[in-house]
């Protein structure tokens, strides 16, 4: 691959700007056709239920079945899976299903209250959802890491019923992800994919129960159905193709860098790897690195595709620069690749995952780490944040007035709903407070 074919730029161009917001560009909404496939197969599903979603398995998934119980994967059908495993694998998934757990523990809300001055008790009441629908991605790839890390937050968090689609291409099921699925322990498996499998989450169908919320990822139906269905249920997130940004000081090794920034573009040749350093002949380094291993990974189609259109080695100023640039993008991944993680890391503002020091690999998040790798895209981490307990949680607000309480604050309350013209909102407060004159 030449140097070239990936984009190098330099914040001292003064064209930076416009280059990277056309790098970074990326167009979250769908095309006008796609959106009315995926609205008709909603509304289908919504009028036929289970005879739409065995029609669409048939004709998507290649999967025809006489009735939706001939779709489930069953706890019988799963231990198999498991008990097949070698005992290697078995260790595998266990570790990345205990250290899961235990990193999501550690977010549990809990209900708190307090007393106020005026004898009052206020407060939160944390429930978790009763029951919620994961999508496992099935289609191209099999993810039993995406398994562990949707299943496991919410077991954590108490969901009552968790109802999982995974579409079955061809009827063929990745054993890896039904073992994974046995460890997690769901309680419905349905072998659905697409925007159909969204559309009975949501709405419900004879055989499937409508859920109150539906996490996971999955394609362009999938991200649509989501976003159309989102009210009546409630969503995760849009996410979009894999991101890194790694911030280096030029101490990493190279191949590091070079395999890290490999580890994003080999999922997808949307996917968008790069990586920004004040050390000029760190980044020639790297791009002379890309060239020679290129021809070693059994993805490099892809991973030279996703390089040549989103990738690029940026030239920063000084690492003060590097930080603005990173806040500015809000990478799905961050690698902090640098000598002194500890003075650069309150300068980040916007990142879904951080990773600190050159030992962090993003691959160990992906797998091992502890925190779910569903992670916001698109720049979102603005605003959004990973997926984790809090997302299969919700929150009341508790309020319990004292009779002193109430007295003391139903004239200002009785004030400001008149001043909005809600006179039965004035009235109520102002017979609690033991004022019998209306104004």
């Amino acid at each position: 691959m030449p140097e070239q074919a990936i984009t190098r730029l330099d914040t001292k161009e003064s064209d930076f700007a416009s280059r990277l917001d056309a790098l970074l560009h990326w167009d979250m909404s769908v095309d006008s056709q796609l959106h009315e496939r995926v609205a008709a197969i909603i509304q289908a599903v919504r009028e036929e239920g289970d005879a739409a979603l065995l029609r669409f398995t048939a004709e998507f998934d290649r999967n025809p079945a006489a009735d939706v119980a001939a779709l489930t994967l069953g706890p019988e059908r799963m231990r198999a899976a498991w008990e097949q495993l070698s005992e290697a694998d078995k260790q595998v998934l266990v570790t990345a299903r205990d250290r899961i757990r235990t990193f999501h523990e550690h977010q549990l809300e809990s209900t708190w209250s307090f007393t106020d001055d005026l004898d009052n008790e206020l407060g939160q009441l944390v429930t978790p959802l009763e029951r919620v629908g994961v999508y496992v991605p099935g289609g191209q790839a099999a993810y039993p890491s995406s398994v562990l890390m949707t299943l496991i937050p919410a077991k954590v968090a108490g969901v009552d019923e968790l109802i999982v689609t995974v579409p079955t291409p061809g009827g063929e099921v990745n054993m890896m992800v039904l073992a994974a699925l046995h460890l997690a322990q769901p309680d419905l498996v349905l072998s659905i994919g697409g925007a159909q499998a969204v559309a009975a989450l949501a709405y419900g169908t004879a055989s499937v129960p409508r859920v109150d919320k539906i996490v996971g990822p999955g394609g362009a139906y999938v991200a649509t159905a989501k976003k159309q269905v989102f009210g009546q249920v409630g969503i995760d997130m849009i996410a979009g193709p894999s991101e890194v940004l790694i911030l280096a000081d030029g101490t990493t090794p190279v191949e590091w860098a070079v395999l890290d920034l490999f580890s994003q573009a080999e999922h997808d040749a949307s996917a968008q790897s790069i990586l920004v350093s004040p050390d000029s002949a760190f980044l020639d380094r790297v791009a002379a690195d890309i060239a020679k291993r290129l021809a070693t990974m059994e993805r490099a189609p892809i991973i030279r595709e996703s390089l040549a259109r989103r990738g690029a080695l940026i030239h920063c100023r000084d690492l003060t620069e590097g930080a603005d640039i990173v806040n500015r993008i809000a990478p799905e991944h961050l690698e902090l690749a640098l000598a002194d993680v500890a003075a650069w890391l309150p300068k980040i503002r916007h990142a879904g995952a951080i990773f600190c020091g050159p030992y962090t690999g993003e691959t160990f998040a992906d797998y091992m780490a502890g925190p779910s790798h569903v992670l916001p895209t698109f720049g979102t981490a603005r605003f959004a944040s990973p997926l984790g307990v809090y997302d299969f949680q919700k929150r009341s607000s508790l309020v319990t007035f004292s009779q002193t309480g109430a007295q003391a604050l139903a004239h200002s309350t009785e004030m400001l709903a008149r001043k909005e013209g809600l006179q039965a909102h004035a009235e109520a407060a102002r017979v609690r407070g033991g004022n019998t004159d209306s104004e």
